[in-house]
């Protein structure tokens, strides 16, 4: 496919910022990943109706880009239009108990200036490094609470149909790490009801709490957080380290001593390595356990069958602080 005249396209129309041949792995936390064909970042939001009516025009396929920190980009690039949203798409409007946020804004500074304003039940993003938008579509979660928990109202837009629109919580079809929301689409805003909190210092104790056990329980470094989803009354963390894997290698990629469900990625290192430790894990395990773990992270460019190996199963459910 010739994304050229779309390239052109794109970057003629005002508030667009249009990059070709972009390495995804500028634009991801494992910091390792192929070419991306087209990089389009969306500054204002009055660009946002054309962008999408162009994108579903020409057919081609999209991905959205947050914060990088669920996604993983095969070593052989993406062949589409990835998307990125600028500054008017992290605004934050509290009014009372009603947060309205842009996409784009950054989980943790969310979690900040909901407790700053007074409110409760955001504090768990503070330790999750991804955008609103990200976390809406998997939705994301810790510490004992998950974005369904406060999400009232999205703003989709659909690339396969040219339109941006509403959409209330109820149909989101909202589950443990996921969410209705597919690949030709993007979350461009959120709305979140929280509670007034009784104690104004409880929820700034609550977030520096949140943060210290992050620090002390997590790695730091070239990764993209929790690889596979908790499988039901377990740990994925605990089989993966049960199997005897922590600091298994292949190639540039290993998985942590410090918590075996983080896979991190030597700089300049394979998403393609990445991708096939996943697998020997997922082989490993299931052969020490009979459980087939399923990844949460978002896979691009691969061949399906390995998709597929990694992510097959849905019965994954749980918290268990292992994100």
């Amino acid at each position: 496919m010739n994304l050229d005249p779309l390239a052109e396209r794109l970057g003629s129309i005002e508030g667009v910022a249009v990059e070709t041949s972009v390495r995804a792995a500028a634009f991801c936390t494992y910091r390792v990943g192929g070419s991306l064909a087209i990089l389009a970042r969306v500054d204002a939001r009055s660009a946002l109706d054309e962008v999408v009516a162009v994108i579903a025009e020409s057919g081609a396929p999209t991905l959205a880009i947050g914060k990088g920190s669920n996604l993983l980009v095969a070593d052989a690039g993406f062949e589409g239009v990835a998307l990125m949203l600028g500054e008017e798409f992290a605004e934050i409007d509290i009014e009372a108990t009603l947060v309205t946020v842009g996409a784009g804004a950054s989980l943790p500074v969310v979690a900040r200036a909901t407790v700053a304003a007074g409110l409760t039940g955001f504090e768990w993003a503070v330790g999750v490094p991804g955008s609103i938008g990200g976390a809406v579509r998997m939705n994301a979660g810790g510490h004992g609470s998950d974005m369904a928990a406060s999400l009232t109202e999205v703003q989709v837009a659909d690339f396969a149909t040219g339109l941006v629109e509403n959409r209330t919580v109820d149909g989101l079809e909202l589950g443990y790490r996921r969410s209705n929301i597919g690949s030709r689409q993007i979350v461009t805003q959120a709305t979140l009801v929280l509670e007034a909190a009784s104690d104004a210092e409880a929820g700034a104790t609550e977030l520096k709490e949140i943060v210290r056990w992050r620090r002390a329980h997590q790695p730091g470094g070239t990764n993209a957080g929790s690889v596979f989803t908790n499988p039901p009354g377990d740990s994925a963390g605990r089989l993966i380290d049960a199997a005897g894997l922590k600091e298994l290698r292949v190639g540039s990629a290993m998985v942590s001593e410090k918590h075996a469900n983080f896979i991190q990625a030597d700089l300049d290192g394979s998403a393609d390595d990445v991708m096939a430790l996943m697998v020997e894990i997922v082989d490993r395990v299931r052969s020490a356990f009979g459980v087939h773990l399923h990844a949460e992270t978002v896979l691009v460019g691969f061949a399906d069958k390995l998709v597929d190996h990694v992510q097959s199963t849905s019965t994954s459910e749980g918290d268990l602080e292992d994100v």
